[in-house]
């Protein structure tokens, strides 16, 4: 399962909206290899559902993972920031056993 804040959906309802995406894009969620830390975080919205795919809803919002990043991402939660120290998407995995200092990327 992901989580969704509420900071979180208030800000993917916003970008769906402002981006002319339709309530039918969903959030994408996925892992690749890359960054400091050897895997990196993709998001992304996305009307395709494949038959390789998880769909998990919290809060209303619609969460599409592949199954090999489900792997990486299961009790994740998903964050948004807009504080002093940054702004943007966060994930609080659980998984990981070290993040890069910007939180972009992490490894397991």
């Amino acid at each position: 399962m992901i989580s969704v804040t509420d900071k979180a959906k208030n800000q993917i309802s916003f970008l769906r909206s402002s981006e002319g995406y339709s309530e039918a894009h969903n959030l994408r969620v996925s892992v690749k290899g890359g960054g400091c830390s050897g895997l990196m975080y993709d998001i992304a919205f996305d009307d395709a559902i494949t038959p390789q795919d998880d769909v998990f809803e919290d809060k209303g919002v619609k969460v599409i993972v592949d199954k090999r990043s489900l792997l990486y991402l299961l009790g994740t939660t998903l964050e948004f920031s807009d504080g002093l120290n940054g702004k943007g998407f966060q994930f609080i995995n659980p998984n990981a056993s070290r993040t890069c200092g910007c939180g972009e990327s992490f490894s397991i």
